[in-house]
């Protein structure tokens, strides 16, 4: 598969505080977001059909439990059925693809970026990123020393979502991932707005069969600085945390069943690995191409000189 990576570069930035926000959030916001190296960040969240692939490629037996029935059954969500007996398993999409997967567990997103390390196809799942040697529960491992794909840290994350590095004298913070500190709304007409629950517990109003929208469906508008998809709203999505191994991860970003509080840089959650929900998803990270590191450094200097002018 191809993923639309995006570099985040600006490194050794600060981490979010007072000093640096405009809002008034600073709860569970403040201390995060410092990064001192580049990294690259999918612009979109997994996706159903991303899934569905992997799928066929690891699960013919699933031995991990890396399918869950209700990928079909809810009907919130819907999005992957699977087919034959293990041992020849097979998965298909059931609507739009371009949605963002859910009911995975942290390990289920360990494995995915273990297999895309390890070359997709018939690539290793319990090494690469992460040591996982066939847990399913239990703590979560540390990423390995050498990790090319990952899931992101909290502070990689939380970078990409919210840091804008024009905002103020050297950089800074907004409260949501649409370059805002306010959130517009839920629907697709509405420039600056995400998929979360504005009362409205359904995205009926945009014409959805089901609660999960496209990638990228709110527009560039709603984008964050980096131009990120869908950091705000749609699906929570795993962290690690700043901790090595630890008995809980991260989930941030809020999703489509939440309300506008829960897609703030101030809301921080945090759940069990083996947690599966219709409304937890994940996207990757990756080390970025050396000429894209390049290109992220003569931006980042162009923009610098826009400024001292």
């Amino acid at each position: 598969m191809n993923i639309d990576w995006v570099t985040i570069g600006d490194p050794g930035n600060l981490a979010q505080s007072a000093a640096n926000r405009t809002h008034a959030f600073g709860t569970n916001g403040d201390g995060y977001g410092a990064v001192s190296y580049t990294f690259a960040i999918s612009r979109n969240e997994t996706s159903i059909a991303n899934y569905a692939e992997f799928l066929n490629a690891k699960a013919t037996t699933d031995p991990y439990n890396l399918y869950n029935p209700s990928m079909a059954s809810d009907a919130s969500i819907a999005g992957i059925t699977r087919s034959g007996t293990s041992g020849s398993y097979s998965y298909s999409v059931s609507g739009s693809g371009d949605r963002p997967i859910t009911f995975v567990s942290w390990f289920d997103a360990a494995r995915f970026t273990n297999w895309l390390q390890n070359g997709q196809g018939s690539g290793d799942t319990e090494t690469g990123a992460y040591t996982l040697g066939g847990a399913i529960s239990g703590t979560a491992p540390a990423k390995n020393v050498g990790a090319t794909v990952w899931i992101p840290s909290e502070n990689e994350w939380f970078k990409a979502a919210y840091y804008d590095p024009t905002k103020g004298a050297s950089g800074g913070y907004w409260l949501h991932a649409n370059q805002s500190d306010a959130m517009t709304g839920n629907n697709f007409t509405t420039p600056g707005a995400a998929n979360y629950n504005d009362g409205n517990s359904t995205q009926a109003e945009n014409g959805l069969p089901t609660n999960l929208s496209d990638a990228g469906a709110f527009g560039t508008d709603s984008q964050n600085y980096y131009r990120i998809n869908d950091m705000a709203g749609n699906v929570r999505e795993w962290n690690d945390l700043t901790a090595v191994a630890s008995a809980q991860r991260g989930l941030r970003g809020g999703a489509w069943s939440n309300t506008e509080t829960s897609l703030r840089s101030s809301t921080r959650n945090l759940n069990g690995p083996a947690g599966e929900g219709n409304f937890v998803g994940f996207r990757v990270a990756t080390v970025p191409e050396p000429s894209t590191m390049v290109l992220t450094v003569l931006f980042s200097a162009g923009m610098l000189a826009r400024r001292k002018r």
